[in-house]
């Protein structure tokens, strides 16, 4: 049978199962097994026809969810929130990695273009990067001898509460603009990404990277980690207009919108452990090394492990776990 008269023929049965499962509707126990058992009996002849299509990872999806909700043990609501970070979100982002690589992928591209632009033309950083302000500040404090002195001119709490609300703020833009089809995400991640580029070079010109990058990265490794996380969120939305899969357009945008502020929600933590090294942490500029290399490596062994190793692990204990259920479902019994 052709993957088109497949999807045809069961569709409407898979968006009814999908909607029992999303509004938790109370059926007959009964009733429910046996569509448990007929979609992964589906996922398994796609599995074996459609390998790798858009119908195999949908059902996939359908089969993983209904298996979660099915056999996994009741939770009390108290723990609805450690759920959230532990199981249903990064079983959810695994489906979005390829948005991930893209957003990071142009962050990182146009870094480097704000970094050569800025060796080009040494008013770049100025015209496009960083504001007369900021960088007449910045001569001054390297003129004191303190290039990093604007780490400490507020308070702790003041400035820790500060930059997280501006950060969260900065992270709401970068999913809001995914609504303009997610290029306006990604025109967000090469502004941010040519400031961020033409920054750390005007430190390079006044022979002060590695003084800057030591200091920065201390918050930045988590704060810029988690600013392209939430650029991912709005290309995930805006891919809901795009690609609309199996589904109408209208619930293939409203999953995208759905799936892009779980993804906007999980960055929450980092951004307030970002702003809590910038106020009270990045300041000790005095700090050794070794001990600003460890908080950057530590931060990045975090952000690594939790977007991209950690989905990629519970996805295939979850998928091996929904196999073997359905071969136990399928295999006769004596």
């Amino acid at each position: 049978m052709r993957e088109a008269a497949f999807v045809k023929q069961n569709k409407d049965k898979w968006l009814e199962f999908e909607s029992i499962l999303k509004n938790k509707t109370h059926i007959d126990p009964d009733l429910l097994s046996d569509l448990y058992i007929e979609v992964t009996d589906h996922l398994s002849y796609a599995k074996t026809f459609y390998k790798n299509s858009n119908t195999e990872r949908y059902l996939n999806q359908l089969a993983s969810q209904a298996h979660q909700n099915i056999y996994k043990t009741k939770k009390e609501p108290k723990n609805r929130l450690i759920s959230f970070f532990t199981t249903e979100f990064p079983l959810m982002f695994r489906q979005h990695h390829r948005e991930l690589l893209i957003t990071f992928l142009v962050f990182a591209f146009f870094t480097f273009v704000g970094a050569y632009s800025t060796a080009g033309d040494g008013d770049f950083v100025r015209a496009f990067g960083l504001s007369d302000g900021y960088v007449n500040m910045t001569l001054k404090n390297i003129e004191k001898g303190d290039p990093m002195a604007v780490y400490k001119e507020q308070g702790e709490f003041n400035m820790f509460l500060g930059i997280t609300i501006n950060n969260i703020k900065v992270a709401l833009f970068a999913f809001g603009y995914g609504i303009l089809f997610g290029i306006g995400s990604l025109y967000f991640m090469m502004r941010n990404a040519i400031m961020l580029g033409s920054f750390q070079y005007f430190f390079y010109q006044q022979d002060l990277l590695w003084e800057s990058a030591r200091t920065i990265w201390i918050h930045g490794t988590i704060e810029i980690s988690v600013i392209i996380v939430a650029g991912c969120a709005g290309v995930v939305m805006g891919n809901g207009l795009l690609f609309t899969g199996t589904l109408p357009r209208l619930e293939a945008f409203k999953r995208g919108v759905i799936n892009g502020l779980k993804i906007l929600m999980s960055t929450i933590p980092f951004f307030i452990i970002a702003g809590f090294l910038e106020g009270f942490v990045t300041r000790h500029t005095e700090m050794p090394d070794w001990l600003a290399i460890l908080i950057i490596g530590s931060s990045l062994v975090i952000i690594l492990f939790y977007y991209v190793y950690y989905p990629i692990k519970l996805h295939r204990r979850t998928s091996q776990t929904v196999e073997l259920k359905t071969y136990i479902d399928l295999t006769p019994q004596d």
